[in-house]
């Protein structure tokens, strides 16, 4: 057991929150009890997320999409109210952590992705060095898209470049396909990351570089449980991940 103010202190130790410019509050987002026995990750939530971890008897809960964003609509209706009622009805703390969870250098989603995938990163790229970069043994476009379906457990999307070996790859988990023409100056010959807008398509052909979306959520289902045991264990707590499916 341990108490709110402790695995708070915690987290931010770990994650470092006020070193990124994010896009809503991270930490605490919503107060609940003040002993922490039974800690729940995952990656959003959502209602059904909420529900389940009250239902696991969760004391307080461990996100990377929490409740609050830049420009949102701040009145408590709808949706948030339901959200927010499970929260206070049931006295659960609520702890999300944004951009944090996705740089930390061997806890973070893009941390965890590259191990899951059998890769070392050898460098970062982008804003706030979110990218990682690593070499791996040369591979074709076809084998590295069963690799990403064999690992995640779902299809990808994929725009094929010029065909070329794939020597070098970049990632950046989530929605950072933003992050694509960094990923090529830094000289990969693919790039995963979660989602494809339009002009992505277009970059891969006239640049020759391999473009995957691999799946937001997929893609960032790693980091949180690599923090949530860390701090369970540093703390004596005891925790577990649920994962609510969702295809984008």
């Amino acid at each position: 057991m341990t108490d709110r103010a402790a695995l708070e202190a915690s987290l931010n130790q770990l994650l470092e929150p006020a070193r990124f410019k994010d896009y809503g509050p991270n930490g605490l987002q919503v107060e609940g009890r003040g002993e922490v026995r039974h800690l729940v990750c995952g990656v959003t939530a959502s209602l059904a997320f909420i529900d389940a971890a009250i239902a696991a008897g969760a004391d307080a809960l461990l996100v990377h999409h929490g409740l609050f964003w830049r420009g949102q609509d701040g009145r408590v209706t709808g949706w948030m109210k339901q959200r927010l009622a499970r929260l206070l009805a049931h006295d659960v703390s609520l702890f999300a952590y944004h951009l944090p969870l996705d740089a930390h250098p061997t806890l973070g989603n893009n941390a965890r992705l590259g191990a899951r995938l059998g890769w070392t990163a050898d460098g970062r790229f982008g804003e706030q060095d979110l990218g990682f970069t690593a070499a791996i043994e040369a591979v074709d476009l076809e084998a590295l898209k069963a690799q990403l379906r064999a690992s995640l457990g779902r299809d990808v999307v994929a725009v094929p470049g010029d065909g070329r070996p794939l020597r070098r790859v970049a990632w950046c988990s989530g929605g950072a396909q933003g992050y694509f023409e960094a990923a090529i100056a830094a000289g990969a010959d693919a790039f995963i990351t979660g989602e494809i807008s339009e002009p992505q398509a277009h970059y891969a052909r006239e640049t020759g570089v391999a473009f995957i979306a691999a799946g937001h959520h997929a893609t960032e289902r790693y980091g949180v449980q690599g923090v949530g045991e860390r701090v369970a264990q540093d703390l004596g707590l005891s925790w577990q991940f649920i994962d609510v499916d969702n295809p984008a």
